[in-house]
């Protein structure tokens, strides 16, 4: 799993690229306060690799909690900015920073 920020110069906002690398996976989507936690908003494309890629303009100077869900399972980031609580889920959620 991996995440990469662009900035946009001319915008507010920051181009996430969100990847998960998983072959076997059918279905995988990034749900997070930026999309309100909208699986068909945060549809992944996979690739001939098998690796599940997704872009957003998420709006900056904020932070973000968000989980992948992967054939059904909430799967956090490990290379999220940091974790934080979520009472509602019982469980840390991932954090973004842009």
């Amino acid at each position: 799993m991996a995440i990469k920020k662009q900035f946009v110069k001319t915008k507010p906002v920051c181009k996430v690229t969100f990847s998960v690398e998983n072959k076997e996976a059918k279905e995988v989507a990034v749900v997070g306060d930026f999309n309100n936690w909208n699986p068909t908003e945060g549809a992944m494309s996979k690739l001939k690799s098998g690796t599940f890629k997704s872009v957003l303009d998420v709006p900056k100077d904020a932070a973000y909690e968000f989980k992948y869900i992967v054939d059904g399972e909430f799967i956090n980031e490990e290379q999220a900015d940091s974790f934080k609580w979520n009472d509602f889920g019982g469980t840390e959620n991932s954090v973004l920073e842009v």
